[in-house]
């Protein structure tokens, strides 16, 4: 028998602020027409002022642990992917850990960017497969409405905030890919590449936050190739080919890399799951917050099987393959 992390549940968390196109009209010289061209985002939405990255993470963990009818309690690790942390330390894990009330176990936070949620579920893969850990739970949690340049049109209308939850359970397997739970994961990175999209401030260097800043046109290009091949690699480590997929969920940062990454993988567009239009790229929680939707549209069934791909500063990248 093969030990497997298996999806249990999942939840997401969006503030109420909804900022439509239209609203940013009258901030910045843009249109509705050009964002929508160019990303396929109609709204977003941000966080209150003094909502902080980790109450949006603690509300999305407690609608996972709903939809999988488990307790705090029944949590032996968190692993929460972010950019956009409360504070330097402590992690937003822990804080999400003393706000759910668990007093065991142990907590961290993973950095990758948007490509943060598919490494927090390597590494959640990685607790559970060597016996640390039988139940994680896994975050992405953003406030990235805080770290925007509002005189940069070009990426200021791209970004929002929002959080998404998964858990994961062990359970045994037969060993083969007809079996739930994670089946492949694959990382990449390269440092070569860290000037097409970055932050522009940090403790080290500036003592500020700083504000994101991106070499469109370049993050583009890279995105496409990237994404298909990481995908395709997890699929081939499974003994599994795009043919076997029932669905895509993408890092959502963009309409148009998504359906070139989709066509290159030879997967149609009804097979993959898309919310950037109403969320806008939220970097680490677009990939789970796109899942609980899915979920709640009832687009899943029985047996799925979804690759998750992503891309971010780093530039980082990876996919996970994993069937319900």
């Amino acid at each position: 028998m093969t030990v497997r992390a298996v999806l249990k549940g999942v939840g997401h968390y969006l503030p109420e602020r909804v900022v439509e196109n239209a609203e940013i009209e009258t901030w910045i010289d843009t249109s509705d027409e050009w964002i929508r061209s160019r990303s396929g985002i109609e709204r977003r939405h941000f966080a209150a002022e003094g909502e902080l990255t980790s109450e949006l993470a603690e509300k999305a963990a407690r609608a996972a642990l709903a939809d999988a009818g488990m307790q705090a309690e029944d949590i032996d690790a968190i692993v929460v992917a972010t950019s956009t942390p409360d504070t330097t330390f402590p992690s937003v894990a822990t804080v999400v850990q003393a706000a759910l009330g668990i007093q065991k176990g142990f907590a961290f936070d993973v950095q990758a960017v948007c490509a943060g949620f598919v490494y927090a579920m390597a590494n959640a893969n990685a607790l559970i497969l060597s016996d640390q850990a039988k139940r994680v739970l896994v975050i992405g949690a953003e406030t990235f409405s805080r770290i925007m340049n509002w005189e940069d049109r070009t990426t200021c209308v791209l970004f929002g905030d929002g959080a998404g939850a998964v858990v994961l359970e062990a359970q045994t397997g037969s060993g083969t890919s007809d079996d739930a739970g994670i089946l492949a994961t694959d990382l990449n990175s390269d440092g070569r590449y860290r000037d097409l999209l970055y932050v522009d401030g940090g403790v080290s260097s500036t003592q500020t936050a700083g504000v994101l800043v991106m070499q469109g046109k370049e993050v583009f290009r890279h995105a496409v190739e990237k994404l298909a091949r990481t995908a395709e690699t997890a699929l081939d480590k499974a003994g599994l080919t795009s043919d076997d997929v029932s669905w895509i969920v993408p890092h959502q940062a963009n309409s148009r890399i998504i359906t070139k990454t989709a066509q290159k993988m030879g997967v149609s567009m009804d097979r993959v799951i898309l919310t950037v239009k109403d969320h806008g790229n939220t970097s680490a929680a677009s990939i789970p917050l796109a899942l609980s939707v899915a979920k709640s549209e009832n687009k899943f069934s029985p047996h799925d099987l979804l690759v998750m791909e992503a891309i971010g500063g780093g530039l980082a990248w990876g996919a996970v393959v994993l069937r319900l």
